[in-house]
C-alpha cells in the first residue's frame, strides 16, 4: 500500500532546497515534519543532512515496523520522533509542540483531503514564518493550494509532481 519516493525525485527535491532562490529554507539545523512518512526516506535523508529534528507521522501498520527498523539502524541519531497516528485526526496536530521549517507531505496519490490538511496546518500555525511545505502528488492532480499557501515552484518527474509552498505573507 505504500509508494516509496523515487531516489531521483528525492535527490531533485534536496537540490532545489539547497539551490533555489525562490525561498530561503535549508535542511541543516531545521525542524522537519514528515507526514505520510512511509518507510521514512525523506526524513532520514534530512537527518543525514544535519536537520535538528524530524517528526515522522505514519498510521499504516504495514509500514511502521519498516520505518522503525530504518530509524533504529541509524543507531547514533536520536533526534527524531514517530507519531503513530492518522494526520487527519485533529488531536495529532494539537500535540505538535514545535513549529517546523519544512513540512513534507507524501499522501497516497488518491487522497482527496489534502486541502483540509493544509487548512489545518495553516490554522495551527505549524509552519515557521519562512518555512517551506513540499508536497508529492501525481502529476495529473489539480490541487488548489493557493487559499492557504503560495506555490513558489512546481516540478514534474515521471508520474510525480513536487510542489513547493510558502506562507502567503
Amino acid at each position: 500500500k505504500t509508494r516509496p519516493l523515487k531516489d531521483l525525485t528525492k535527490e531533485s527535491i534536496f537540490n532545489i532546497i539547497e539551490h533555489s532562490n525562490k525561498f530561503n529554507t535549508q535542511i541543516i539545523n531545521s525542524r522537519i515534519l514528515d507526514l505520510f512518512s512511509g518507510v521514512g526516506s525523506f526524513g532520514i535523508e534530512c537527518l543525514s543532512r544535519g536537520s535538528k529534528k524530524v517528526v515522522f507521522v505514519e498510521n499504516y501498520s504495514g509500514v511502521l515496523p519498516i520505518l522503525k527498523k530504518n530509524l533504529s539502524s541509524l543507531k547514533i541519531v536520536k533526534n527524531y520522533e514517530i507519531l503513530e497516528n492518522n494526520i487527519y485526526n485533529y488531536k495529532v496536530l494539537s500535540k505538535l509542540n514545535n513549529k517546523f521549517d519544512i513540512i513534507f507531505l507524501d499522501p497516497p496519490f488518491g487522497d482527496k483531503n489534502l486541502a483540509i490538511l493544509l487548512f489545518k496546518l495553516k490554522n495551527f500555525k505549524i509552519l515557521n514564518k519562512n518555512g517551506l511545505i513540499i508536497i508529492h502528488r501525481h502529476k495529473d492532480n489539480n490541487d488548489n493550494f493557493s487559499k492557504e499557501f503560495k506555490v513558489v515552484d512546481e516540478k514534474k518527474y515521471g508520474i510525480s509532481k513536487i510542489s513547493f509552498l510558502t506562507n502567503l505573507n
